[in-house]
Order: structure tokens, then C-alpha cells, then sequence
């Protein structure tokens, strides 16, 4: 019996400001066969959120039960909120042969390669750190104060990028989208 060929699991990551949740929501509109995982959280819906669209809401006693049971491929906490990625709905996507994405910071995605070893991260890099620091002061929606630790934080996730399997560098959202399905169809027989 020939091994079946399946996609692995990429995981997108950057620094704050590199434009992941831009390209990846280009990607959902033009690839809708790409399966983009939902993370759970612990934070309260926004206005027109829906629970199992945007995120799945849970309580505080409902996440420490994810992170017991090993249900979590990778958590984190985010200004006083928990936001973590469901491990059952991941593996059920693969397992089906779909590509499946996920957008997650740093530290999950080298929880997700620990867990599983054969993921592909994939780094967003800006064209440069001054076009970097144009998106982040651009947005004119945070404090000086804000955006200066965001760029503190920009410094060691740049830093990283060598952990990574490969970087694309954000010059186009349908550029990197294009590249990033290509990678995500390469199967780990590759």
C-alpha cells in the first residue's frame, strides 16, 4: 500500500504590524479551501462576534481544562485573556488531507513545533524595519507608549526568524498569499 500524502500543518507568525491577519484573510477569500484554525480564548465576544467563528468562548475553568487534558497544540495569554489552538480540529483537517493554516505570535508557534515536529513555520518578514515602524506608527490607533514596546517586541521576533523553516517577505498580501498556498501544498513526502 503506497503512504498516503498528506499536507502538514503551516504556521504563520511575525512581528506585530507585518500584515499576517491582512494575508491571511486574503488567503480565506481567495482559497477558501485553505482551513484557517479557530482559536479558543477566554475573552468575551466583540460586537458581532460568533462563538466558533471568530473564536471559540470559553470560561477560565473551561480553558484550564483544554490545557490539563493536552486538548491545546499551543496557548498563550494576551492582555489578561488565555487564546489557544484546539488540537482535535487540527489533526482532523490533516488527517482529511486539507491544508491547514494557523496564525499564531512566536511563542505558539514554537510550542506547535515541539508538538509537532513536522509543521512548517513559516516567517512574515517586513520589506524593512523602517516599513515596519511606517505600519506600526501608521495605524495612529495607539500611544507612543504602546508602540514603542510593540517595536521592542518587533526586535526579538525578527531575531527568531532563523527558527523558521522559511521567510516570506510582505512586499505584496497577494504575492505572499500566492507563496504561502504554494508552500502549504508541498506535502511533508517532499
Amino acid at each position: 500500500m503506497a503512504a498516503e500524502v498528506r499536507p502538514r500543518l503551516t504556521v504563520l507568525s511575525g512581528p506585530s504590524g507585518v500584515g499576517k491577519s491582512t494575508v491571511v484573510a486574503h488567503m480565506r477569500k481567495v482559497h477558501p479551501e485553505v482551513w484557517l484554525s479557530v482559536s479558543a480564548t477566554t475573552r468575551k465576544p466583540r460586537p458581532g462576534e460568533q462563538h466558533g467563528v471568530q473564536y471559540f468562548f470559553v470560561t477560565d475553568d473551561e480553558f484550564d481544562k483544554l490545557i490539563a487534558n493536552g486538548e491545546l497544540l499551543e496557548w498563550a495569554e494576551f492582555a489578561g485573556n488565555r487564546y489557544g489552538t484546539p488540537r482535535r480540529a487540527v489533526q482532523e483537517r490533516l488527517e482529511a488531507g486539507e491544508p491547514v493554516l494557523l496564525e499564531i505570535d512566536l511563542q505558539g508557534a514554537r510550542q506547535v513545533k515541539e508538538s509537532m515536529p513536522d509543521s512548517q513555520l513559516v516567517f512574515l518578514a517586513p520589506p524593512s524595519w523602517d516599513e515596519l515602524v511606517r505600519r506600526l506608527t501608521g495605524r495612529g490607533t495607539e500611544s507612543s507608549e504602546v508602540i514603542a514596546r510593540r517595536l521592542d517586541a518587533a526586535k526579538i521576533e525578527l531575531a527568531a526568524e532563523t527558527e523558521f523553516d522559511t521567510t516570506l517577505v510582505n512586499t505584496s498580501v497577494e504575492d505572499v498569499a500566492r507563496e504561502l498556498l504554494a508552500l502549504m501544498l508541498l506535502t511533508s513526502g517532499e
